[in-house]
């Protein structure tokens, strides 16, 4: 065994007897947890910016935020708890970031912190407006192709994984297999929730690092809409199930033209977290694919009243929210390309986004390094960000003809197998919303922060918002 592995099996063993000592008295110790959050992540690219914003609200016992984090002691199983603890805190933040920092600069390209995989195309569901659908069963990665990938994610520094589709969880037994093999890694599923069972609920409590972000578009009326009738009624009943057995879950939530009015209501927000959901992740919906129902897109008004209710809820709401899109100025941007995550799908194609279905680079032709010193890659490396206003993050929904350029610079093709998609037909759909938000977006940023010259700013290294663009 080498000095460092030697180092490195002690510093484990320490920062677990550490993380062991704070769970003996939580309420004691929430605020001591949080400072050493903040120590370890100094930087803020992990955890520390989020444990700066709960440590502020700490010192009062009737906040949202200590409500939140008391009641991952009370509702969530002890073990389950410590090992998504250990695996976050020790392996993803403070190992990881240092082996991620180590490869950023040793091979100058971008490395994330998580990798989002599609297990396979197949779905027991066919929603409207999702690109897998037209897919079917066809595309799979086995499970040791899946394996391959997160071993050579954890040489990169990379222990958190997340799981979408179609339905990663028709491909549940690999899944808990993966679990198993690598038991220092956090695993999430963007899942419909339908196929969780007790069966399954036992297996979670068993490997202890799986966590499921259940899709839901609203209460039943809107969910059954884009999900097909009966669809809501069986998602309740997996998070009674994940709450009965004291299992961390959150929700999954698309935004669209027909529903943000509900997702962004209190009533909501307060279902979910009666129904025991600990974190929400919100997308915005994206007409991605050829035949892609654009009527869906958000409108730049329901676009702002989603910023307005998230941070509303923030301050009053003991559940942990993340929107996709409107939380670029907590980022810095865009966060794909690898900056901070990229996308597999089944067909093995490795993509900048999961909303962005063009590649240049395949995990059956090219190591993920090698995928990530690609030239599709190396244009998100050298180009992010791509508008000093961090509200206007996205090259294909917010920054106009960005991703075109990127795409026919790097040769990268369409990774639609039935009906490949030119990308400058893609951007095109998205002109008429981008430049409604972009209006909006400057707005919001002048208003937050300060700054009366965003339209068009683009130069890197630029002072903006009192923060240098880098």
């Amino acid at each position: 065994m080498s000095r460092k592995s030697i180092v490195e099996k002690l510093q484990t063993f320490g920062l677990k007897r550490i993380l062991s000592f704070l769970d003996s008295n939580p309420e004691k110790n929430i605020p001591r947890i949080l400072n050493w959050l903040i120590k370890i992540d100094k930087d803020g690219r992990y955890v520390g910016t989020q444990a700066r914003t709960i440590k502020a609200y700490t010192d009062r016992k009737d906040s949202n935020w200590y409500t939140l984090v008391k009641s991952l002691y009370s509702d969530i199983d002890d073990g389950v708890r410590k090992r998504l603890f250990e695996n976050f805190i020790i392996h993803a933040v403070f190992f990881g970031g240092k082996r991620q920092n180590k490869a950023r600069k040793e091979h100058n390209c971008n490395i994330p912190w998580a990798i989002l995989l599609d297990p396979t195309s197949g779905c027991n569901l066919n929603c409207i407006g999702c690109w897998a659908a037209e897919y079917g069963n066809k595309l799979n990665m086995n499970f040791e192709t899946l394996d391959s990938i997160i071993s050579q994610g954890k040489e990169l520094g990379i222990c958190f994984y997340i799981y979408s589709g179609g339905e990663p969880l028709v491909r549940k037994k690999d899944i808990i297999r993966l679990c198993e093999k690598h038991p220092d890694c956090a695993f999430l599923a963007f899942t419909n929730g339908t196929l969780i069972d007790n069966e399954f609920a036992e297996e979670m409590l068993r490997v202890k690092n799986f966590v499921p972000a259940i899709s839901v578009e609203g209460f039943e009326q809107e969910t059954d809409f884009r999900r097909g009738a009966g669809t809501y009624n069986s998602v309740k009943k997996a998070m009674d199930i994940l709450k009965e057995k004291k299992l961390p879950f959150g929700i999954s939530c698309c935004y669209t033209s027909k529903n943000t009015e509900v997702i962004a209501s209190e009533e909501y927000f307060d279902d979910m977290i009666k129904n025991g959901a600990k974190f929400a992740w919100f997308f915005t919906y994206m007409p991605v694919g050829a035949d892609a129902v654009t009527e869906l897109i958000a409108t730049a008004e329901q676009r702002e009243l989603m910023y307005h209710q998230i941070r509303k809820f923030r301050n009053s709401k003991p559940i942990f929210t993340m929107d996709f899109w409107n939380d670029g100025e907590y980022v810095k941007g865009c966060i794909a390309g690898g900056r901070r995550y990229l996308h597999i799908n089944a067909n093995g194609d490795i993509e900048p986004c999961a909303f962005i279905h063009y590649s240049d680079s395949n995990v059956y032709k090219k190591t993920l390094l090698e995928a990530l010193k690609s030239p599709l890659f190396m244009e998100y490396h050298k180009n992010q960000p791509f508008s000093s206003n961090y509200l206007r993050p996205c090259p294909l929904l917010d920054n106009q003809g960005r991703l075109a350029e990127m795409v026919e610079n790097s040769g990268a093709k369409s990774t639609d197998i039935k009906k490949p998609e030119d990308v400058r037909s893609l951007t095109e759909k998205c002109i008429p919303a981008a430049d409604n938000w972009e209006p909006v977006a400057d707005r919001l940023w002048q208003e937050s922060h300060g700054c009366s010259n965003c339209h068009g700013c683009l130069a890197k290294g630029a002072e903006c918002g009192g923060n240098k663009l880098s």
